[in-house]
């Protein structure tokens, strides 16, 4: 039976649509094609292979010959002063005689043409999604789609292969971009698998503590009979709502002393939370009494906050004053507005507060055939991209000559 191969290798380096240190290691080791060794086909063949595997890996290569067009849309400005002065008669000038023909300053810039090669592919909506910043690769956005997570012009949309037209906007949900783009709770699997243990360890400990040969005598019994224990089911929501409760006061105005303490005694509730199992209520309670003392200390704290009326006179005048205190409230606004945005949050699949996921910045960039809004997570696709003198709107990472023999492969085929 032949292996499958892998999607990303590092033996045989292939370019994927996708936010991955794998991607970024094959992009640095890109190089020219070679034309010393290989002959005209193998190089077309190699391109091809190289170009498919980033643009389009997902479609079918049936499929995409059906979509390929040897007519590729480009804008070139022509330059008004040259062609009144000249009937086009001067470009074929000399030919085969040696004459050159001198170049004005006003001449165009050379025209990446055959770097449009794929851009019917950039007018599907998986790529659209994945352009627009809004998912960590292609496979992720076919996934959004198909999960009905994606609306065209306000209509769910569940087939990631829709061909976009001019004026089209695609939204996308907010938490399922926060969850693409945003980092993972758990770096590596190695790190999954520790924690796996550590509950295993854990269980094993509670089951091993407690005593199944010993038969309980009628005292104890009977004591357990008139006082109802708690469940540690029941202890460890105790714990959460403590550790929710130490949350909302340091989201509150705290001095910054009162927050230190209240963060040693955050760690504390931590460790009880991860041994729930094994927690005794004396414990909590001694918790529930520390947490009431810190708050009442707090409390102490604010009230004799105010200043005395025997401190000097300020010698800023009422004015400045008034703009300090506007300003400052102005700070505490968006201080606020950012702590209930990107708090922490356990509930959420991602980590909290949110930060960008890791090697984003190398592929962060929105083509100018997008315009994207990353508040509602929506994007409008403006017209489809075209070639300009000096640039190509589809994004590669593939040289000119990469692009060349790739058309060329695709071209002979037709």
């Amino acid at each position: 039976m032949r292996k499958k191969p892998r999607y990303h290798s590092l033996k045989k380096l292939k370019i994927r649509q996708d936010w991955s240190r794998w991607t970024l290691y094959s992009i640095a080791k890109l190089t020219r094609p070679d034309t010393r060794t290989k002959t005209y086909f193998q190089q077309k063949w190699a391109a091809k292979s190289d170009t498919r595997a980033y643009h389009g890996e997902v479609i079918r290569e049936k499929k995409w010959k059906r979509q390929f067009k040897r007519n590729i849309p480009a804008v070139v400005p022509m330059d008004h002063r040259y062609l009144a002065r000249n009937d086009g008669s001067e470009q074929a000038a000399g030919r085969g005689a040696g004459a050159d023909v001198e170049e004005t300053k006003y001449a165009p810039q050379r025209t990446p043409y055959m770097q449009m090669t794929y851009y019917p592919i950039e007018r599907r909506l998986d790529t659209a999604i994945f352009r627009a910043l809004f998912s960590s690769s292609v496979r992720q956005a076919r996934q959004f789609c198909v999960h009905g997570l994606v609306t065209v012009n306000g209509k769910k949309m569940v087939y990631p292969g829709y061909m976009l037209n001019p004026g089209d906007m695609f939204q996308v949900n907010t938490e399922s971009v926060m969850f693409a783009t945003g980092a993972q709770k758990s770096r590596s699997s190695t790190g999954r698998k520790v924690d796996a243990e550590k509950r295993a360890a854990r269980a094993d400990s509670w089951t091993n503590t407690t005593p199944t040969d010993a038969e309980p005598s009628i005292a104890e019994l009977a004591a357990k009979s008139t006082r109802s224990e708690p469940t540690p089911t029941e202890l460890k929501e105790h714990l959460q709502t403590l550790m929710s409760n130490v949350e909302e006061v340091l989201a509150a105005e705290v001095k910054a002393k009162d927050k230190q303490k209240f963060r040693s005694f955050r760690q504390e509730v931590k460790k009880a939370i991860a041994l729930w199992k094994t927690a005794s209520p004396e414990t909590i309670s001694t918790l529930d009494s520390q947490f009431d003392f810190l708050k009442a200390r707090v409390a102490a704290s604010s009230s004799d906050s105010p200043a005395d009326s025997s401190a000097p006179t300020s010698l800023i005048s009422p004015e400045d004053q008034l703009k300090l205190k506007q300003a400052f409230d102005r700070l505490k606004e968006k201080a606020q507005y950012d702590a209930a945005w990107n708090k922490r949050d356990a509930s959420k699949p991602y980590a909290t507060p949110w930060r960008p996921k890791d090697f984003m910045p190398a592929f962060a960039f929105i083509p100018r055939y997008l315009e994207v809004n990353q508040n509602i997570c929506a994007a409008v696709y403006l017209r489809h991209p075209v070639a300009r003198p000096g640039l190509a709107e589809v994004p590669t990472p593939f040289p000119f000559e990469t692009s060349q023999l790739a058309f060329n492969w695709y071209l002979r085929r037709r």
